[in-house]
């Protein structure tokens, strides 16, 4: 367990999922981050039949009461993001209909998020779209993980609580021994969540790298802004996709004098060619990750490092049942 979740209360070991009424069901992006939750609330994963007809339609039943519970999907909108977030909508409408009391949509990483604000004439906001979806479709509450902008919670008109993978990462960072640390953001836009991380590695320094993007999916790096010579730096990002951004900058950071390169994010993404870049021979000592998205054996590489955040998950399922803080989890 994440050494922020020791504490854990003495009431959970009375816990009876009869009498609370809290269920856990699983859609099948990533049922193994349902199952280590499950195992967190000591609850088993709820019983449902997903299938998928010839024309491909889906078919999904709950196959247990659900009358007046407190119903919580796991679902991370991951790719086949379409096909993944249309699953998360069925399920919501299935336990609509079976006479819910409350529908908390559990999305560890949330799709579409990038396509957040229009940057050229006649685009869609997809992540508002995503939203009124979901709203639409009928669950009641959000918790997601690590949006890409903060903003995206203002999308949805019901409640979003937003949590953080930093406590796991830096949990993680702290058992090792690291040297001297600068934290450093791949972007400018990055900045406000590399402080927030530099602040909980004890107040490391900070530095950013000065980026220009050349279209969708490909980026170039200029220079570093801050000291980065003879450090160990500490690249965070809240998701690596194809890698061509975390890459290009830990390159940079080599020649800057770096002693060590260390790539952290909550989301593997990872489309290709992101696999290839990262596993270079001396490029990155470590790229530290969470199982927000599954991530099969073929996309293994020995440089990586995938984390739980099963446990944080478990603890904000819990506050939101019970109606207590959920923010409190993250004040030190």
């Amino acid at each position: 367990m994440n050494t922020f979740l020791t504490a854990v209360r003495a009431e959970k070991q009375d816990f009876n999922p009869e009498t609370e009424r809290l269920r856990l069901f699983s859609g099948t992006s990533n049922p193994a981050l349902a199952n280590e939750i499950a195992t967190y609330l000591g609850i088993t994963v709820g019983q449902r039949v997903c299938k998928r007809f010839a024309d491909g339609e889906l078919y999904l039943q709950i196959q247990q009461s659900i009358r007046g519970c407190d119903v919580f999907l796991v679902q991370p909108t991951c790719a086949p993001v379409n096909d993944n977030l249309m699953e998360l909508m069925i399920m919501v409408d299935a336990c609509k209909r079976a006479s819910a009391r409350q529908i908390t949509a559990v999305i560890p990483y949330y799709g579409y998020a990038r396509a957040d604000r229009k940057t050229a004439g006649r685009e869609s906001i997809t992540a508002k779209l995503t939203a009124n979806l979901l709203v639409k479709s009928g669950v009641d509450r959000v918790l997601a993980m690590d949006l890409h902008s903060a903003q995206i919670q203002g999308y949805f008109d019901i409640p979003c609580d937003h949590i953080y993978g930093s406590p796991v990462l830096v949990d993680y960072l702290s058992t090792k021994t690291l040297g001297e640390i600068v934290v450093v953001s791949p972007d400018v836009g990055g900045v406000a969540r590399a402080r927030a991380f530099a602040k909980q590695m004890k107040d490391s320094p900070l530095a950013i790298i000065d980026k220009r993007r050349a279209g969708h999916n490909v980026s170039e790096s200029l220079t570093v802004i801050g000291d980065v010579a003879g450090k160990t730096a500490i690249l965070i990002d809240d998701m690596i996709d194809t890698g061509g951004t975390i890459c290009a900058g830990a390159e940079l950071l080599r020649k800057k004098g770096a002693n060590r390169v260390i790539a952290c994010a909550s989301h593997p993404v990872f489309s290709p060619p992101a696999i290839e870049r990262l596993s270079e021979v001396g490029l990155f000592e470590e790229v530290v990750v969470t199982n927000s998205i599954p991530l099969e054996e073929k996309r293994i590489f020995p440089q990586l490092k995938i984390l739980s955040v099963a446990n944080m998950l478990g603890e904000a399922i819990w506050r939101i049942h019970e109606e207590s803080s959920v923010s409190s989890m993250f004040r030190k």
